[in-house]
């Protein structure tokens, strides 16, 4: 189990890393790149465009636009949360993913490298999705007095991605 807000921001630090490992590479290898001003353009309207469709996908119930609410206030709660839910550490150490790192930094250094330098940017795409998501989800969180949590719970078979809930006191003791 861990919380969904742990995997918002865990995704954030996951592309920083890839364009951290993704750099040094391509600026070894192509040298600095010039400032131009189209490319930084096309990078703004891109992490602009992202962050749009992040806060469009949890702010509705459509589906084909994301729907991530729907899942939000379907949430079911827990049945006995203290012996499932992990501590805050244990949550965040979980929500990190090294095989996501992999996916943004092989592309971007792929295209940083054959492409063009500013390509490594691509990574930070993914960045204000993420951060819309994590902070629009812990705003919800707050205003519902829940914590939103991701993962499977054996004794508590639900239907295929099924968000759950719990009560913030006894879940953030470390």
């Amino acid at each position: 189990m861990m919380r969904y807000v742990h995997c918002q921001w865990a995704a954030v630090v996951e592309a920083g890393v890839a364009v951290a490992v993704a750099a040094p590479v391509v600026f070894g290898v192509r040298g600095l790149p010039q400032v131009e001003g189209a490319a930084v353009a096309v990078l703004l309207a891109l992490a602009g465009s992202s962050a749009f469709f992040g806060l469009v996908a949890v702010s509705t119930r459509l589906t084909w636009l994301g729907g991530e609410k729907r899942d939000f206030e379907s949430a079911l709660t827990l049945s006995n949360p203290e012996a499932i839910l992990p501590t805050r550490r244990e949550s965040l150490r979980r929500s990190f993913d090294g095989s996501f790192v992999v996916i943004v930094a092989v592309p971007s250094l792929l295209f940083g490298l054959f492409w063009d330098p500013w390509a490594i940017g691509l990574a930070v795409i993914f960045v204000p999705e993420r951060i819309v998501k994590g902070v629009y989800l812990f705003f919800w969180e707050r205003r519902h007095g829940v914590l939103l949590w991701r993962g499977k719970v054996e004794e508590q078979p639900l239907g295929k991605e099924q968000s759950l809930y719990s009560s913030p006191r006894g879940a953030t003791a470390d």
